[in-house]
């Protein structure tokens, strides 16, 4: 019995689950993954279903791709990477489509959007093929989150001051805003509003890690 293996939830694995949440974040950090944070932010059930999907297709994928990586000859990688990614976007989408379909209507392109994710690919290619499946599973986890918290916080605030609700319930009218003169602010349902608060994100996220500020 080998009793030198690594335990599945060590340090070296929680830091693959931790890291991308704040130093290594796809979206604030890297700057990847913008097209779904500005479309599917409207409102925050949208966002939090496209989180979930996004991260059952990448830790899979990345495990699977992991699993395979010894076997794949390098000039056919990226489309072994695509078959599979795509495989389990159409079974994501039609989950979707059976379960929570109005979602799935507010979602759109979106969901298929996925299969050329540029966070999705990325970590594919720098990790799931040069790591271990479990691993690359946390690694998969580890992004997803990063690019799930972004996307909740941009469409929790969107949703709020662009339509008073929060989850459609109608929050700012229940704790009496609009009886001191408080009206929705429409620009923030809008896309150029969508760009600007994400700018905001970025900004907040980098100059409380200064580590993150280019010299």
């Amino acid at each position: 019995m080998n009793n030198n293996r690594e335990p599945l939830f060590s340090a070296k694995n929680m830091k693959l689950l931790k890291q991308p949440l704040n130093f290594s974040n796809p979206v604030t950090v890297l700057i990847l993954g913008i097209c779904p944070a500005l479309g599917v932010t409207v409102e925050l059930k949208p966002a939090i279903v496209m989180s979930i999907s996004v991260m059952v297709v990448l830790s899979v994928a990345n495990a699977i791709i992991s699993s395979l990586r010894n076997t794949i000859p390098p000039r056919i990688r990226i489309i072994v990477q695509l078959v599979v990614v795509a495989a389990l976007v159409i079974l994501v989408d039609q989950f979707l489509k059976a379960y929570v379909f109005d979602v799935s209507k507010q979602l759109s392109v979106f969901v298929g959007l996925i299969i050329t994710n540029c966070i999705i690919m990325g970590r594919l290619e720098a990790f799931a093929l040069g790591n271990k499946p479990w691993a690359a599973f946390l690694d998969g986890i580890g992004n997803a989150a990063g690019f799930g918290l972004i996307l909740v916080l941009l469409s929790f605030f969107r949703e709020l001051f662009g339509s008073g609700t929060v989850m459609g319930y109608p929050l700012l009218d229940k704790i009496g805003m609009y009886n001191i003169g408080y009206e929705n602010n429409g620009l923030m349902i809008l896309p150029p509003m969508a760009l600007i608060t994400l700018g905001i994100f970025v900004w907040i996220h980098r100059s409380r890690n200064k580590e993150l500020i280019e010299k």
